[in-house]
């Protein structure tokens, strides 16, 4: 197959039927204390309020829609094994250098595709800075790919879909950056495809404390060497998500179905379900209303529906039968490809660089002062200039492709 060129279009009746839908919506009254934080029971009233009527009113998506068609976005099938062809969007900015390096980028939820854009004019090797190929997928259930309505689209299988789009782009050696979903994907990648992926960049860090049997010098480490301040804020960064901010998680991995017909149905809905992410997992991030609502929107336009993407909770921990690679398997020791890491303080899990060493063969790790879950957009800089680091010149992925130093 080749890849045909691919233009977002929404039609006027499902305009219609947004407005109409936003038009009806029935706002639920709210608990309010003066000395507490209102965030803390969820999406505020006032801020869904105010943002679902400026959907409806002022938020105009065609030319969100015109800013998102300035991408290179391209459209191809891909078969995937057990599921057949499957209609994958994604974007595609190859650079100009020749020995330019081909970049998978992987999103999450409740992100997408639209995370790169702000990476797009910094990958080009302007200067003396290495060069790269950028590939951003929307991954089935997601954006403006196909939906999976049949069992057993495990990490695999995203794993599958992404390494074949990248072979069928010509790339048969790459490396990968990801984070949320994406830190899954690509860990996925590297254990099925280790000969194709090389190296990976991941802004998501979920290592676990390292166990005296299998890491006997890490474990010691970890035990003689007392937290800094980083560490410390980090483990209560981390509490505060697994003990008030880890409900959707519990839910999507075991009834996704049931809060897909909220996510469906109702706008609203998914524009609070989304915000409170946006909100929580970011570190002082200044959210314009048109960002929050092209963020919402891609999710309420997208070619299965916003109640897909959550299937990849559930499939992710039961994957059973149709494949062995879970969560816990892919935050495990992975061999074979060079793993970089950013740490920033405000990820919903920050742990200590031991905890990140488990992971496996780790060459570079970098932390930062500021920013959090979705780094791309929030510190497009920071994950630019890590890259950067980890394979321009001097670099521990230095020419980690033969042919392909990024110059």
């Amino acid at each position: 197959m080749v890849p045909e060129p691919y233009q977002i279009s929404v039609s006027d009746e499902v305009l219609k039927d947004l407005k109409q839908r936003l038009s009806t919506a029935k706002f639920p009254d709210q608990l309010e204390y003066a000395d507490q934080d209102v965030w803390q029971f969820g999406a505020p009233v006032a801020d869904i309020r105010r943002l679902a009527n400026y959907w409806k009113e002022g938020f105009d998506w065609r030319k969100a829609e015109a800013t998102l068609n300035e991408l290179p976005n391209y459209q191809t099938k891909l078969d995937v094994d057990g599921f057949g062809d499957l209609d994958i969007h994604f974007v595609h900015q190859p650079c100009t250098k020749k020995g330019a390096i081909p970049l998978l980028f992987s999103h999450g939820w409740p992100g997408s595709f639209i995370e790169v854009k702000k990476l797009l004019p910094f990958l080009n090797g302007d200067g003396n800075a290495p060069g790269f190929h950028l590939v951003a997928p929307s991954l089935p259930n997601f954006g403006f790919s196909d939906g999976i309505n049949k069992k057993g689209f495990t990490l695999t299988k995203y794993a599958e879909t992404c390494h074949k789009l990248m072979l069928q782009l010509g790339y048969d050696q790459y490396v990968t950056q990801g984070g949320d979903w994406g830190f899954s994907v690509t860990r996925a990648i590297g254990l099925q495809y280790p000969d194709h992926c090389k190296a990976s960049h991941i802004n998501l860090v979920l290592g676990q404390a390292p166990k005296l049997a299998q890491q006997p010098l890490l474990a010691l480490q970890h035990a003689i060497s007392p937290y800094n301040a980083r560490e410390k804020a980090g483990h209560e960064r981390s509490a505060w998500f697994m003990n008030e901010g880890y409900g959707y998680n519990l839910l999507q991995s075991t009834k996704p179905q049931t809060v897909g017909y909220a996510l469906a149905d109702s706008p609203t809905a998914l524009l609070a379900w989304i915000f409170e992410k946006l909100h929580d997992w970011t570190d002082g991030y200044r959210w314009t209303d048109d960002e929050i609502l092209t963020w919402v929107s891609i999710y309420w336009f997208s070619k299965a529906g916003p109640a897909a993407s959550v299937r990849i909770y559930y499939e992710a921990t039961h994957p059973e039968p149709f494949s062995s690679i879970s969560t816990p398997t892919l935050r495990g020791w992975i061999p074979h490809v060079k793993l970089g890491v950013a740490h920033f303080p405000r990820e919903i899990t920050v742990v200590p660089k031991t905890w990140a060493q488990t992971l496996g063969p780790v060459v570079f790790q970098s932390e930062h002062e500021k920013g959090g879950h979705f780094a791309a957009w929030e510190r497009p800089e920071a994950i630019v200039e890590d890259l950067r680091r980890m394979f321009g010149k001097g670099g521990p992925c230095y020419g980690v492709i033969p042919g392909n130093s990024g110059y």
